[in-house]
């Protein structure tokens, strides 16, 4: 059976000093036991699992066909990420349909590859707060079309005001998928009424929403109070400051944080239709407006720990165990016995150095 050592391998609640992982021949764990050493790396986590994804680099996930998924593959390789949602920003309904045929084919590939958990639809049924989204094509819910949509699309983020909110909400329950309140300049209490119609997670907390007002709170306040409610937080120290990731971390804990990049092709320039620039921190449009990020997963926990927020043990949960939890997959994001073997080395200074799918060495 595969055995790989670490210095430390960090577990749901705890951190285990000097240890081996076990992986059976079917890329199931084990057992997680004592090592006397040498070891093969310094820190062993689970894979971690990005639920916002535009793109990276130089591929948009909205563009990619053929070899561009291979290259994604590489790059959510190489930041530990075995797991993910490619991600779809607001468009015409009917510009829908081709990039989750691709995605549906990329899915299917007998590759050894990132699995791609389903699409997050982001848009176009958004609000008062649309961000870099063209406003031009958001819309009211089209019931109609929801239901039309393929089996493959595992989130979608809605504004509480957006027309029709509510037949989100019931279709997001009927088809399993999570549904995620975000763009939104809704109040507390219209954000609560969406969580008690189902929706169970916020996207990018603090941003492209409304906050913290002292006299109104607005939907981050809701959703840092509801203990029901994931939120999603790009940790890049460019959408949110550190301060409010370790607010966001203090009420809500690591079990309803849900570290996402919102990482962008911001080497190529679009993602989606939009166009985009790099100003050497994060992808903008030409107004000025943050449009995603180029951040990376294992750096997002680097950056939590950094900032006081959490320790490894509550950043690899967020990164890895309740995104997992989230989207239904309770195989994933844990190195327990039973659990898949999807893994990730870090070094001393947290950053990804390898990668194993199933207990297979990834290239």
């Amino acid at each position: 059976m595969p055995v790989i050592s670490a210095r430390q391998v960090v577990l749901p609640a705890r951190v285990v000093d000097g240890a081996a992982l076990e992986i059976d021949d079917q890329g199931r764990v084990v057992e997680v036991r004592d090592h006397g050493g040498p070891y093969d790396h310094h820190s062993l986590v689970p894979g971690l699992i990005d639920l916002q994804v535009n793109g990276h680099d130089d591929i948009d996930v909205a563009a990619a066909r053929d070899q561009d998924w291979e290259r994604l593959d590489q790059l959510l390789l190489a930041q530990g990420v075995t797991a993910w949602c490619p991600t779809l920003v607001t468009g015409a309904l009917e510009a829908y349909a081709a990039p989750l045929a691709r995605m549906a084919t990329a899915m299917a590939r007998a590759s050894l590859a990132p699995e791609i958990l389903g699409v997050h639809l982001e848009g176009p049924f958004l609000g008062d707060r649309p961000g870099a989204h063209r406003q031009d094509l958001l819309r009211s819910v089209d019931r109609d079309w929801l239901d039309g949509l393929p089996g493959q699309v595992a989130i979608v983020t809605v504004a509480p005001e957006c027309r029709g909110a509510d037949e989100a909400w019931d279709w997001a329950q009927r088809r399993g998928a999570v549904a995620s309140v975000g763009h939104t300049g809704a109040s507390a209490a219209a954000a609560v009424v969406a969580f008690d119609a189902g929706a169970r997670m916020v996207t990018h907390l603090f941003n492209a929403m409304s906050g913290l007002d002292h006299r109104d709170p607005g939907v981050a306040a809701a959703a840092l109070l509801d203990d029901r409610i994931t939120a999603g937080l790009i940790a890049d120290g460019a959408h949110v400051h550190p301060d409010l990731i370790r607010l966001a971390f203090r009420a809500k804990g690591p079990s309803r944080i849900c570290l996402v990049t919102d990482a962008v092709a911001w080497r190529r320039g679009s993602a989606g239709s939009l166009e985009l620039h790099f100003d050497g921190v994060v992808p903008r449009l030409a107004d000025g407006t943050i449009a995603g990020s180029a951040l990376t997963m294992d750096q997002a926990m680097v950056n939590v720990i950094a900032w006081g927020a959490t320790d490894l043990v509550g950043a690899v949960r967020a990164a890895s165990t309740t995104p997992a939890d989230l989207i239904g997959r309770p195989d994933l994001g844990r190195l327990l016995p039973g659990a898949r073997a999807d893994v990730a080395a870090l070094d001393a200074e947290g950053r990804c150095v390898a990668t194993w799918l199933a207990g297979v060495p990834a290239a």
